[in-house]
């Protein structure tokens, strides 16, 4: 694992002793253990590797293959070595040994321009080819490595990070005005539809499912297909074989993830994704003789929870019952009492290298990573793509396909199993199922949430009416929980927004996240199989809830009536600094360029409502989200010319 950068110059021009050293000190910044590099009249290229893996500890990167004139710069742990190895018919012996560096560049040697269809895990890589005088270049499906590029003054230059590239004598900083417009303008959790740009208007993304050949001058991207939407179903005769079809893809996803000599870590909630993760984790690291090492986030220690009877915001009685139940766990509850998401503002723009919109989680996220680097954790086990995969299945989704289907007999025995488990009276969940079903005629399309672009900034960019075909939110989206993950697998997008942030925490703290929900083989077994696997006798999410029997207590399994809700303290911890808040956001309407940029007069009408900060409840208001995105952008937008 590490960091990669590298230049390419045109018509033979030496890469000079400038660009390269500004390129290499940057580089030096990330995590690493091990700094190097190459140069060779006009080629350069650049590693800052983290020991993550066993064979990682004897790499070499960048790392020439005089004998197949291949030269290799890569940040990749693969999950299919094995299956690899016997393609390329590896000796054994010598296979356990390589570095997933060296299987990349075999696998190029063999495959060329296919070799992402090859290959399983995380990964970006770079290889230059003697014999085609040509540099390419790959990323894997979910985007879960990120690589970044310019072009221009004569040669090519490429990245991990931003900041990097940015450092080049040769470089311009501009910011991306487009890019920016859109952020501004999109509600959801999506930064750009044009997923290749960035908000540095000359640095672009290669993106997810992607590859690159720069060669005479010429840059050349493609997508490849990654095949996460099987074109035909995953069929079996009975729910036994569908359970230990999908046990056995799930158990070895685990285990692909646990190859590390550090530390391997998981976060964990109160929930079935994580709880799933980790219950497939402890027993073969038990068998290794190594323990597992749980990081929980929990509310602040002066947070009161609110009264509900279905949303809990402390879930450690569940984190400890499933710590209980699964053994070999080390665990750790974290309530980071000094953090916030206004504390940490700064140093997210820093790793990210751009403004964002999740808020509401960033500081325990930042403080689970920062505990586990301080453990010297190697990797870091996740379920976040779970909900989309393994977790998939809303009970009232399916209810309604049902109805729309006409099968209504199956309808009529699953509503009254729900009523039943959830404890609610069939008539109030026939009218939930009812205005879902049949929603009114002249409802309106359109979302009427204010956005945080300025009205002129929206003009002069015309995002309204490049946005206008998408599907980002601006309107009331009609997608069932079904439709919507088939919707998130098949936007480079979105895929790239969730991958990047956890590729720039490994730089920054040298801990691979890695999520077996997102496993490419899990995500096309979840895709393939029927929808009835994932609703069945009133139990929603019914897949994972089967296949964890044994593996989860039960009142974590089988709970369907308590959802945890992650970071719902975000404005207790921000109300003691909410003056400050205020002031800066005062500010912001009065900054020149910052306030033709965002929409001021909402900031305004906002900040004139927002006068109950340390209300349990406000947290969940719009103003206070509004304001704290905006906020983010101004930080952002300071950053950048100063």
């Amino acid at each position: 694992m590490s960091a990669i950068a590298g230049i390419l110059k045109q018509d033979g021009q030496p890469v000079g002793a400038d660009e390269s050293r500004a390129l290499l000190e940057s580089l030096s910044f990330y995590k690493h253990d091990q700094l190097d590099s190459l140069h060779a009249g006009s080629l350069f290229l650049g590693s800052a590797l983290r020991w993550v893996t066993p064979e990682s500890v004897s790499e070499q990167l960048p790392r020439r293959h005089a004998e197949l004139g291949l030269t290799i710069v890569s940040d990749a742990i693969l999950d299919n070595r094995d299956e690899l190895a016997a393609l390329l018919q590896l000796d054994s012996a010598e296979a356990c040994d390589l570095p997933d560096s060296e299987y990349i560049l075999l696998s190029y040697y063999k495959w060329g321009s296919r070799t992402p269809e090859f290959l399983l895990g995380d990964y970006a890589f770079a290889i230059w080819d003697e014999a085609e005088r040509q540099l390419f270049a790959a990323r894997d499906p979910l985007g879960n490595r990120t690589l970044y590029y310019t072009q221009g003054r004569g040669g090519f230059a490429f990245c991990s990070a931003i900041a990097p590239l940015l450092s080049l004598p040769s470089h311009d900083k501009q910011l991306n005005q487009s890019w920016l417009a859109e952020f501004l303008t999109i509600p959801m959790m999506l930064d750009s539809t044009d997923v290749g740009a960035t908000a540095y208007a000359d640095i672009r993304q290669l993106p997810p499912s992607s590859t690159l050949v720069f060669r005479d001058g010429k840059l050349l991207t493609a997508g490849y297909d990654s095949k996460l939407i099987p074109d035909d179903p995953v069929l079996y005769q009975s729910n036994a074989e569908y359970e230990e079809a999908f046990r056995e893809l799930f158990d070895a996803a685990v285990q692909t993830r646990l190859r590390t000599h550090r530390r391997v870590a998981a976060t964990l909630s109160g929930g079935l994704d994580s709880g799933a993760v980790v219950g497939f984790a402890a027993e073969p690291l038990k068998a290794a003789g190594k323990k597992l090492y749980t990081y929980s986030y929990v509310p602040a220690t002066d947070f009161t929870q609110w009264k509900s009877r279905s949303r809990l915001a402390d879930e450690s009685p569940y984190i400890r019952a499933t710590v209980a139940h699964v053994g070999n766990i080390e665990p750790g509850y974290y309530a980071f009492d000094d953090m916030s998401s206004y504390s940490e503002l700064d140093e997210w723009l820093s790793i990210l290298e751009s403004p964002y919109k999740f808020f509401e989680n960033s500081f325990w996220i930042k403080g689970i990573y920062e505990e586990a680097a301080r453990h010297d954790t190697g990797v870091l086990l996740t379920g976040a793509r779970g909900n989309n995969t393994i977790s998939c299945g809303s009970a009232l989704d399916y209810y309604i396909l049902l109805i729309r289907r006409a099968r209504l007999l199956t309808f009529y025995k699953e509503l009254r199993s729900y009523s039943r488990v959830m404890g609610v009276g069939r008539k109030k969940i026939l009218s939930v199922i009812g205005r879902n079903t049949f929603p009114a005629p002249f409802a309106s399309k359109h979302n009427d949430a204010p956005l945080l672009i300025h009205p002129d900034f929206a003009q002069r960019t015309k995002v309204m009416e490049k946005l206008h075909s998408q599907d980002v939110g601006l309107t009331v989206s009609g997608r069932d929980g079904f439709e919507e993950r088939r919707y998130y697998f098949r936007s480079p997008a979105l895929l790239n927004m969730q991958g990047s942030s956890g590729a720039k925490l490994l730089m920054r703290y040298g801990i691979a996240e890695r999520d077996p929900t997102a496993d490419v083989r899990v995500i096309r077994f979840c895709m393939g199989i029927p929808l009835d696997q994932y609703v069945q006798n009133g139990m929603d999410r019914a897949l994972v809830r089967r296949i964890t029997k044994g593996y989860l207590p039960d009142e974590v399994r089988l709970n369907q009536r308590v959802r945890g809700v992650q970071g719902a303290d975000w404005l207790h911890r921000v109300a003691g600094s909410w003056n400050r808040v205020r002031s800066e956001l005062e500010q912001l309407c009065q900054d020149p360029t910052a306030s033709s940029l965002i929409n001021t007069s909402q900031i305004k009408a906002y900040l004139a409502q927002a006068n109950e900060p340390g209300k349990v409840e406000s947290a969940f208001r719009d103003e206070y989200r509004y304001l704290m995105k905006c906020l983010i952008a101004y930080r952002f937008l300071k950053q950048f010319t100063a």
